[in-house]
């Protein structure tokens, strides 16, 4: 039975190193249960008070033959530098001081009644992680759809396009975590993930001129997202949704362009699979086709379910691709922009 968290610091991992006391790590663990892509992502502290600053080659050495009492030429790499700045997310969050009296003032009941927030927070960060455009608010961080936008940019060789030409497309990720590769970030000397804050006991309005006591919380997340290895992303871009459903078109079986294909070539684009932590990324659309056609027979040896264990120790069925697991992720939407 495969674990889907070893060997490198995920968010809830940072949490209970943090915060001993359990407030934070159950917020953690909340997140990453209704966030399945927070159980992949790997997450190391920022150098910069603002996000985190790479640097990356950008070419490697010359190498040269040489022969005997012949000497060579002085050669070197070349580097660039990278600054991914991290956003701020916040929410605040408050109870009726009467609710929380006849609930027995406890710290579960605030947190469950908190939850939405908590949720909104969290989809909004999934959300970010694949869609996030500071040229459209520049107080969100860059996500992978910008990075990946073109076959003609410099990453282009990781956009694949699987053919649909209307409005209802949709992309696949594959990305491999890892702390040299791509992760997630928190600003130098803060907490990783969310972290909450009791405002204590205040007068709020019902927002009908009314006034009530009622206990609020703040609750903030300090993140980014930094790709120091473009090549360890890859996207399927114009997935259209109507030929999957319909397994016709550009997703017929014998199309060149339907997604088990795709998903084969993505592999194939990760240099070094070994290094990092794989996983794939779709819309529950996508999802829901995939889990079908891993039932079918001729697709079996490839496309499974198969019995893994989270990070909280729980016993589930996972959909895997040549054993990489397959993740859903609800705000990846079916309306996106045609990549070309």
């Amino acid at each position: 039975m495969a674990t889907l968290n070893a060997g490198q610091l995920t968010l809830l991992d940072w949490a209970k190193r943090l915060d001993p006391n359990g407030g934070v790590p159950d917020i953690a663990e909340l997140l990453s249960q209704e966030n399945e892509i927070l159980e992949d992502a790997v997450v190391i502290e920022g150098n910069l008070p603002t996000g985190h600053r790479s640097t990356i080659r950008t070419g490697l050495p010359e190498i040269y033959f040489r022969s005997i009492n012949q000497g060579i030429p002085d050669s070197k790499s070349t580097t660039a530098q990278a600054d991914d700045a991290c956003a701020i997310m916040e929410a605040h969050g408050q109870v009726d001081t009467e609710l929380l009296r006849l609930n027995g003032n406890s710290a579960a009941f605030r947190l469950s009644e908190d939850s939405a927030f908590i949720e909104g927070m969290n989809q909004k960060m999934a959300e970010t992680i694949f869609t996030g455009n500071p040229a459209a608010d520049p107080k969100q961080f860059l996500g992978l759809a910008s990075r990946y936008s073109s076959t003609s940019a410099g990453n282009g060789n990781q956009v694949l396009l699987a053919g649909g030409a209307g409005s209802d497309n949709a992309s696949v990720y594959l990305v491999g975590w890892s702390p040299n590769k791509v992760f997630m970030t928190f600003p130098k000397g803060s907490k990783a993930g969310l972290t909450s804050k009791d405002l204590g006991e205040t007068m709020v309005s019902d927002g009908s001129g009314g006034k009530y006591l009622a206990a609020q919380t703040m609750y903030q997340w300090h993140a980014g997202l930094t790709v120091k290895d473009w090549r360890y992303v890859v996207r399927i871009a114009n997935i259209d949704i109507s030929d999957w459903v319909g397994v016709t078109g550009t997703q017929a079986w014998s199309s060149a362009t339907h997604v088990l294909k795709m998903m084969t070539r993505a592999l194939a684009r990760i240099p070094n699979r070994n290094s990092v932590r794989l996983a794939f990324y779709t819309n529950r659309s996508v999802g829901e086709g995939l889990m079908t056609q891993a039932l079918d027979r001729s697709s079996a040896a490839a496309l499974a379910i198969q019995p893994a264990t989270t990070q909280f120790g729980q016993n589930i069925q996972q959909l895997t691709f040549l054993g990489v697991p397959v993740r859903i992720v609800d705000k990846l939407g079916i309306a996106e922009t045609l990549v070309s």
